[in-house]
């Protein structure tokens, strides 16, 4: 049976290591917990002590690199990329929001638990919000004071439930809630997303067979169509076709750049209220994905209110927040 080394804390906060003989890591879990610890960090002894060894390993080959008289400089680099850096997925935030839960719940202070979240998140963008919230607590603060100053990470909602929580003094209940409602809504996106797929893998192919009939197979046809009429004037539809064609081949560079101009000018103008009210409502009704939209819409109103309601948010407050994260203009003006 293997051996489990861990690391846990006990209703006073307080840490204790020692190791454990069962058959799994599920089951050091469930015997900690029965024991009254919350455990931290549960490494099986053989993993641990490997990578112990590695680690010597590496540090002895760095001693010696440098009494050889090489220069051993230990560099990290820390780079945020534009577009690809300083997001917090939601799978992160749930299970942050399960674990403060779960430390809440055992006892354990709000600021010692956001400590000892802090040194387990492997997200930077998130380890650092974490890191402000807890200085913002031992500062005077309310937790869902500090959330607000992140409104990147937690939204609205999560803020006001929060805030209901502390007044209600449930907060461990609140945060469960808030971490079920929003492992329900991947679960709904992921729903959505399959729904999806198939449209939108069709138009994706449509596309690209469109591409190569205009690029490759209209041109062949032009020189058919000129052998066969001669000089006979060719439709005004088939005139139009080899017109679209000759101007791609010609000229791929400038549609592609065209393409593209469209898309962001699109973009901008989706800011603007009165597009943004139009294309959403066009969304609604559109056929095929319309229905869909719809549904996920009047899912996502219900389960919000309701979870809102359910953690102590008075009806006005919830409906102020269930129209700001709506996340379409028509049903936002009809809450």
């Amino acid at each position: 049976m293997p051996v489990f080394q861990y690391t846990a804390m006990d209703s006073q906060g307080k840490e204790t290591k020692g190791t454990l003989e069962v058959g799994s890591q599920n089951e050091a879990i469930t015997r900690l917990r029965e024991m009254g610890f919350f455990p931290t960090k549960i490494v099986e002894a053989g993993k641990a002590k490997s990578d112990g060894k590695k680690g010597s390993e590496k540090a002895a080959a760095a001693g010696t690199a440098s009494k050889g008289g090489k220069l051993n400089v230990s560099i990290n680099l820390n780079i945020k990329i534009p577009f690809l850096s300083g997001r917090v997925k939601s799978k992160n935030l749930v299970t942050f929001t399960r674990q403060l839960a779960t430390l809440v719940d055992a006892g354990l202070p709000l600021l010692r638990g956001l400590r000892v979240l802090e040194r387990q998140e492997r997200n930077p963008t998130l380890k650092a919000a974490i890191r402000q919230i807890a200085q913002a607590v031992e500062g005077g603060s309310t937790f869902s004071e500090a959330l607000a100053q992140h409104p990147k990470i937690f939204n609205k909602l999560f803020v006001s439930m929060v805030k209901a929580g502390e007044m209600g003094g449930v907060l461990e209940v609140v945060l469960n809630r808030l971490a079920e409602f929003m492992e329900k809504a991947q679960k709904i996106k992921g729903k959505v997303i399959a729904a999806m797929f198939y449209p939108s893998a069709v138009i994706t192919v449509a596309i690209i067979i469109l591409g190569v009939l205009l690029t490759v197979v209209v041109p062949k046809f032009q020189q058919i169509f000129a052998d066969m009429l001669g000089a006979d004037k060719l439709p005004g539809f088939t005139l139009l076709v080899l017109s679209i064609s000759n101007t791609v081949r010609e000229h791929f560079v400038y549609t592609a750049i065209g393409v593209v101009a469209a898309f962001v000018i699109f973009k901008f103008l989706l800011k603007v209220k009165i597009v943004r009210k139009g294309f959403d409502k066009f969304k609604l009704i559109m056929p095929v994905l319309g229905p869909v939209i719809q549904k996920v819409a009047i899912a996502r109103f219900t389960r919000t209110l309701g979870t809102l309601i359910q953690s102590g948010v008075p009806i006005l407050q919830a409906l102020t927040i269930v129209k700001e994260t709506a996340g379409n203009v028509v049903i936002s003006q009809a809450v």
